[in-house]
């Protein structure tokens, strides 16, 4: 399934309650926004995450978002919003595509590092596990949808992990910086397709990317409290 820029633009009237379950951990309102710190050592992911990948992918890529959000949000009503409020705010406006696109990112991050805290079991549990084999059959075949999922995806962008119009859970493929919160749906997982997540490790190998990344790195205590808490 793929979410194109059209079809964000004409579901950000959707309700937006549901976010609210997804949102990620940054209690603050008013610029500058700050980066949060990672939750985990450069080199925690390794190997299946180089700390080279980690240290330019947060260090740079993703410190670039914040920096230019705040850029571009100073002297804007945006100024005195939080994160999560700049995405749903900007969503859909063409004259604040470029803010969108930063705090987005910036969004997309934050959550991003956080599925990847370390400790916690590396297989859904409880709710998770049967909402998830209810939607997908089994692990294995939600990674099978996953990869597939992102081929429907042109050029950058990302995989989320969340529900569809019948409140189940589902795989979306979102072009560039869109997620689910920009148009009312919760984001449980999401999967970075950008070029920066992964080519200085498995080059052009998108697919072994992700399937690396299900099977060994997310952390689903932090995905499934917030499903739990759907």
């Amino acid at each position: 399934m793929l979410l194109t820029r059209r079809a964000i633009m004409a579901a950000t009237a959707a309700t937006a309650a549901a976010s609210a379950l997804s949102a990620p951990s940054i209690a603050r309102a008013a610029l500058p926004l700050k980066q949060p710190a990672l939750p985990f050592a450069e080199d925690a992911l390794a190997p299946h995450i180089s700390a080279k990948t980690v240290s330019l992918h947060y260090g740079k890529h993703h410190k670039a978002y914040f920096d230019k959000l705040n850029t571009l949000a100073k002297g804007t009503p945006y100024a005195d919003m939080e994160l999560e409020e700049i995405v749903k705010a900007s969503a859909g406006k063409t004259a604040d595509k470029k803010i969108f696109n930063n705090a987005a990112q910036a969004w997309n991050h934050v959550v991003y590092w956080e599925q990847f805290t370390p400790g916690g079991p590396n297989r859904p549990e409880g709710k998770a596990a049967e909402e998830l084999n209810a939607a997908f059959g089994d692990y294995n075949k939600f990674i099978e949808k996953a990869v597939a999922t992102s081929d429907e995806v042109f050029g950058t962008g990302w995989v989320w992990l969340t529900r569809d119009d019948a409140n189940k859970l589902a795989l979306v493929g979102y072009e560039d910086a869109n997620n689910p919160v920009a148009v009312g749906r919760p984001a449980y997982l999401g999967i970075d397709i950008w070029e920066h997540a992964y080519y200085v490790d498995y080059e052009n190998r998108k697919p072994e990317h992700i399937k690396v990344v299900l099977e060994n790195l997310v952390n689903w205590r932090v995905v499934g409290d917030k499903i739990s808490a759907a």
